[in-house]
Order: C-alpha cells, then structure tokens, then sequence
C-alpha cells in the first residue's frame, strides 16, 4: 500500500495500545515517523562511538574508543575498502552493553550495510581472537579451528592478526574519530540488505599487505 504522507499527517500518535487493533492509517503514520529515525542511524553510532572514549578498557593501555580508531586506522592505512574500515572501528562497539557477545552484537549493527564476509568476520572475530589468550585461562586456544571449512575463515584470521589484536598500543599514531565520520555516514546511508552490497558467498580477503 503507498504512503499518504498527507494522510499520516493529520495524525500525532495513534490510538491503539495493541499492535493487532492498528489500522492501515496508523501504520502509514508511523511508517512516516521512522523514517528521519533510520536517517539518523549514524548519528547514534557515533555518539556511542565518542562515549567509549570515557571508557578505558579494564588493565589496557587505551579506551575503548581508541582500540576501534587504531584498528580502523590499521585498516585504511593498508588499503581496505570502506566495509573493512567501518567494521574495524566498529566491531567492539557492544563491548559496552553486551560483553559476553559483543561480537554478534556488532554484527548486527552493520548486518544490512555491508557484505557477508565483513559482517562474518566481526560476528566471529571474538572466538578467533582466542587465539592470542585462551591457553592462558585453560581454554581452547584453537576455537576458530570448528571454522576452518567456512569460506571467510582466512579473513577473519587475517582480521585479527592484522588489525584487532594488533591496537592496544598507546603510542600508534592513530586517525581521530571525525576522520571516519564520512565512511560510517556513507555505509550507514546505503539501502539495507542490497544485494549487490551483501554479496552473498563472496570471499574477496583483505588487501595484500603493503
């Protein structure tokens, strides 16, 4: 059914306290409202992304900020494409709110916005990770091993090896957050779940190194 914007405006708010006793009217008025809401999606991600800068990270070095700027950085500087870079600023930004599972949850923040292979890569990067510390706690070291047959296991490998393990180091010259502000608008601002953005069972790796 198209949208009567005319229609939805002469409305403030819509009557029903059940979604199941909404009318088409009310659906299309609300349907209005969200849309300067999607539009500001990136708006909210920076704003969390500036308050990790408060937030340093228990025992570290650095903020919780300043890790995604330095993996973020890592990434532009060795030539990534922007899905690469938005999803290393961004790939710990649940740290805050969902630590046991903060990789999923920023999986789910980019999901519709960028390729399968990104999104997959930040949705295991915590278990790959492990890699570096597990042994240390009596865990498996080689959790990442269960995904050795997915076609995305090199990225993420190379993901963690290259840019996220790497940045906790208070003396890497890092790009400041308004620097990347343009590529998180720009990929926050494509359509969600374009094919042609997903990329379903595309492998294309990260860059060569320099």
């Amino acid at each position: 059914m198209p949208t009567d914007p005319a229609m939805a405006a002469t409305m403030e708010r819509v009557d029903f306290r059940q979604m199941k006793d909404g009318t088409a009217k009310e659906y299309l008025f609300l349907r209005e409202l969200e849309k300067p809401h999607l539009a500001m999606t990136p708006k909210r991600v920076m704003r969390e992304l500036r308050m990790q800068d408060e937030e340093t990270i228990p025992g570290y070095r650095i903020s919780r900020l300043g890790h995604g700027l330095q993996s973020a950085t890592r990434a532009h500087r060795e030539g990534a494409d922007i899905d690469w870079v938005v999803a290393a600023l961004l790939h710990d930004i649940g740290d805050g709110l969902a630590p046991q599972n903060h990789d999923r949850f920023a999986a789910e923040l980019i999901r519709p916005f960028v390729r399968e292979e990104v999104t997959w890569t930040v949705e295991h990067h915590g278990a790959f990770q492990m890699y570096y510390y597990a042994h240390f706690y009596g865990w498996n070291q080689l959790e990442r091993e269960k995904y050795r047959d997915n076609m995305y296991y090199q990225s993420c490998v190379d993901f963690c090896e290259r840019w996220d393990q790497a940045s906790f180091d208070d003396q890497y010259a890092h790009e400041d957050l308004a620097f990347f502000e343009p590529m998180v608008n720009e990929v926050f601002a494509r359509k969600a779940y374009d094919d042609t953005v997903i990329m379903t069972g595309v492998a294309k790796g990260l860059p060569p190194l320099p």
